[in-house]
């Protein structure tokens, strides 16, 4: 057989030099299926087409031509080989190794097919078509041929019990030689060897002759290591099948001979849920369970040697596999049956759960299946109802037949959420929010009886990927994100949040057990992985049901690990430094549950511990002006002793920067000039003309886009002119247009942070026709200016807020501040300080 152990390759097909004659494409007997075999010796299906074989002048001679039958691509062209060993297996399948490494399969529809095929093979060849391996694999030396040349057969003692010693040496020194190999299997094959064994073998039962049983157990996993398909198909045929395993259950390793044939015939039970009426389907799935209990159960565990030699022997089960789920599939009547006995409230409890149990086995076969396959699979179960007969049987009292259609739920899930969230929505236009499916399997998930939650768990992780825009698709006239987020928002999430709000009226959580906690530590990370990929949906969802304040809750349990499931949707839900989020959480005061956390667990340096001051820390690096102020305004004298880390004491500097800026606004507008010609937002505490600008939708806003209307505190065009023009006439800049600058100041002579200010020709405002951009007011250089060393009380000013410019035409910028961290992309080449609360934490460490 060839090296079906090795790596296969990706086909590399180039066009031939001809083509399927018109008429043969839709031809069935050349239809056929290209598998590869890949590192993990299974077989690649490369594609389903038409074969034809022709002379290709390209190659010099004749050769096979595989053309896809959806395009008319070439998915294979190969050169018969004159020397190359095809095999033929299972009347339908041909095999052959191209290279060393690359084996290649056809899988026929029809055996007419093959055998046309077939003879086109040996034809060039110079083959007897009735063969099935048109060549003598050789793969050893010189040396080892030369060796075997004066031998060209393989002569088998006479098949008799006093030689059975002789037979068992015979194939065990044959093994290590892949030429020894061949002629051992051919001549097995020639002189019908494998049944004279098995008759041997009843003598040898009858007799209690152990010593000649346990020769036979060698002989026939002897054989089974030859690695060939002819013998398999006699050693599992109906008549031989049950004697082979008998063979191998006196393995002399053992003291005592194991009872596979006895499992097999009287504990292991077919049954037919529906009658299967093809006789040769019912034979091949016979054949599959018992060659399959063989691999698993009967063979001993491999040697990374022999494993290579039973490749035949996973390809056999491979391509049953594949044959039956394909037998069943068209069987249309059968699978009509299977779906209405499901459904029907008549079908008894019994019944119904022999039927469950067997679609779930029959969606487990289909994972080995080819994407292609296995598309076409869950086409056909689709196209049968699978997904409203589900629906069905989720609905119902039996647990071992919900669990079962909940794994097949899963096999759905995962192969194509979205036809799952297409038929969710159709249904949910007829039918109750009770009833939708995706409601059942949250009230499963909810209702999981077991103690670890082991099948809730599971189903999070489908909930989890059907409402993952990741794999949402979006099409020219609709987008699934958006039309499926809908529905969910509307007609699940109320299901999902019950069991939180339920348990969130007090103070406290009113049930505080294990199992409740693990449930509504699921139900948060999946709420936590809302925040952070749905936008709009989830914000007015927690907006409006005061969700975070009743997760907050939770916060007073006695499960750390849901305090702190509660804690992480909490710091989720900041990082996203969205100023609704903001306003909502300082109108409730929904850091007094932190706080509180945070106290209650004193000085235990724990996850906890760590985990709040992190919060806190994220708040004060990205400058989070609204929520700074708002937790050292409301929190301040129950923070102001934490001295171990700087954060608090960090955030307090933050606060009192804020302050002086807004106490200097002069200053400060003019230092908005100075700072950058780019327009941004800033998450300042808001003045009341500002609330109707917050109030749109910020996630369609870029960074250049913020417009603030004038208002009255923001000065007018005289109060900005007459510093500026002062500063102008002291000093001139002989520079570009866009100039950066140093400021440094002296924060308790441990800031020294730089920040780059530029001004723009490009600016909308009169300034620049005055001056050339390189004649800036304010610079380090200046005598006098506000951020020079020599001005003293400029600190904490040249770390200001933002501040809004207006002229009597209107804005002229919006603009960050030096102690800003979020630095523009562009100015990453310039050389950063820490700002002063940064440094504090590093130097108390």
């Amino acid at each position: 057989a060839p090296d079906q152990s090795a790596s296969a390759p990706a086909i590399a097909s180039q066009s031939g030099g001809c083509g399927v004659a018109g008429g043969r494409m839709t031809d069935t007997r050349r239809r056929v299926k290209v598998y590869t075999l890949n590192e993990d010796r299974q077989w690649d299906d490369r594609g389903t087409g038409h074969v034809s074989s022709c002379y290709v002048e390209r190659l010099k001679g004749m050769s096979l031509l595989v053309r896809a039958e959806s395009d008319g691509s070439l998915l294979l062209e190969s050169k018969i080989n004159p020397n190359t060993a095809y095999q033929k297996q299972q009347d339908t399948l041909i095999v052959w190794s191209e290279a060393e490494n690359y084996d290649l399969a056809l899988s026929f529809q029809e055996k007419a097919g093959c055998d046309e095929i077939w003879e086109k093979i040996c034809q060039v060849q110079g083959k007897d078509p009735s063969v099935d391996i048109t060549q003598d694999l050789v793969d050893e030396s010189e040396e080892e041929r030369f060796d075997d040349m004066s031998s060209p057969g393989l002569e088998l003692p006479s098949c008799e019990l006093s030689r059975l010693e002789e037979i068992a040496e015979l194939v065990a020194s044959s093994l290590p030689s892949p030429l020894r190999r061949e002629k051992l299997a051919l001549a097995l094959e020639n002189e019908g060897y494998i049944k004279k064994l098995l008759e041997i073998f009843h003598v040898c039962e009858d007799l209690e002759n152990i010593e000649g049983l346990h020769h036979l157990y060698e002989i026939i996993k002897g054989i089974f290591l030859l690695n060939r398909t002819a013998l398999f198909e006699v050693m599992f045929s109906e008549e031989c099948i049950m004697d082979v395993i008998g063979c191998l259950e006196y393995d002399p390793s053992l003291s005592q001979s194991r009872k596979h044939r006895e499992f097999l015939t009287k504990t292991a039970k077919f049954k037919e849920v529906i009658p299967i009426s093809d006789p040769e389907l019912k034979q091949k799935i016979h054949q599959t369970y018992r060659v399959q209990y063989i691999q698993d159960m009967v063979l001993p565990t491999p040697s990374v040697f022999e494993e290579n030699m039973l490749s035949t022997l996973h390809s056999f089960i491979f391509f049953n596999k594949v044959e039956i789920v394909g037998m069943l599939q068209e069987d249309e009547k059968f699978l009509t049956d299977l779906f209405a006995q499901l459904t029907d409230e008549a079908t008894d409890e019994e019944k119904r759960q022999e039927l469950v149990n067997f679609l779930k086995e029959f969606c487990a076969f289909s994972q080995t299946l080819q994407p292609q396959n296995r598309d076409a699979f869950f086409k056909t179960l689709s196209n049968m109802g699978i997904l409203p007969a589900l629906e069905v049987i989720l609905g119902m009292d039996d647990a071992q037949v919900r669990s079962a259609a909940t794994d097949i739920f899963s096999y759905l899930v995962e192969y194509n959420p979205s036809m799952v969230r297409e038929f969710v929505m159709q249904e949910a236009q007829q039918n109750d929010d009770d009833i939708l499916l995706i409601n059942l399997i949250i009230e499963h998930m909810i209702c999981d009886t077991d103690p670890e939650l082991g099948g809730a768990v599971l189903l999070m992780g489908l909930l989890r990927t059907l409402v993952d825009p990741e794999n949402m698709l979006a099409t020219a006239n609709k987008t699934e994100k958006t039309e499926f987020l809908g529905f969910f928002y509307k007609h699940c999430m109320h299901v999902l949040t019950a069991p939180l709000l339920a348990n969130t009226t007090e103070d406290k959580p009113s049930k505080d057990d294990f199992q409740t906690a693990q449930l509504l530590a699921l139900i948060l990370e999946l709420l936590t992985f809302c925040v952070e990929h749905h936008t709009y949906h989830i914000k007015n969802y927690i907006i409006n049901k005061d969700i975070l304040r009743r997760v907050l809750v939770l916060m007073a349990s006695k499960h750390a690990f849901l305090a702190l499931c509660a804690l992480r949707f909490k710091r989720k839900i900041i990082g996203l430094k969205d100023e609704f989020y903001n306003r909502y959480i300082m109108k409730s005061f929904l850091f007094e549950p932190v706080v509180k956390a945070f106290l209650n667990n004193g000085s235990r340096y724990n996850l906890m511990n760590s985990a709040i001051i992190e919060m806190f820390e994220f708040i004060r690096v990205e400058d989070i002006k609204s929520l700074t102020a708002h937790v050292i305004e409301n929190y301040w004298k129950a923070l102001e002793d934490v001295d171990y880390v700087q954060t608090f004491k960090g955030l307090k500097l933050r606060f009192e920067q804020q302050r002086e800026r807004q106490d200097n606004p002069k200053l400060d507008s003019m230092r908005s000039i100075l700072r950058n010609h780019r327009y941004r937002r800033d998450a300042r505490t808001l003045e009341d003309e500002e609330e109707m600008w917050f109030n749109t939708d910020e996630d369609d806003m870029e960074d250049g886009e913020a417009v603030v209307p004038p208002s009255d505190k923001t000065k007018n065009d005289e109060d900005i002119m007459d510093p500026i023009s002062k500063f102008m006439e002291r000093k001139k800049l002989k520079e570009t247009e866009e100039k950066e600058v140093l400021l440094k100041t002296n924060l308790s002579g441990r800031q020294s942070p730089s920040f780059k200010l530029s001004f723009s020709s490009g600016t909308k405002s009169n300034l620049t026709s005055q001056s050339s951009a390189s004649n800036l007011p304010g610079s380090p250089g200046s005598p006098g200016s506000p951020g020079s060393p020599g001005s003293p009380g400029s600190v904490s000013k040249s770390t200001s807020q933002m501040a809004a410019i207006t002229t009597k035409g209107g804005l002229v910028g919006l603009v960050d501040y030096p102690d800003d961290d979020e630095e523009d992309d562009e100015d990453e080449d310039k050389e950063e300080t820490l700002p002063l609360s940064k440094k504090a934490k590093l130097e108390s460490s």
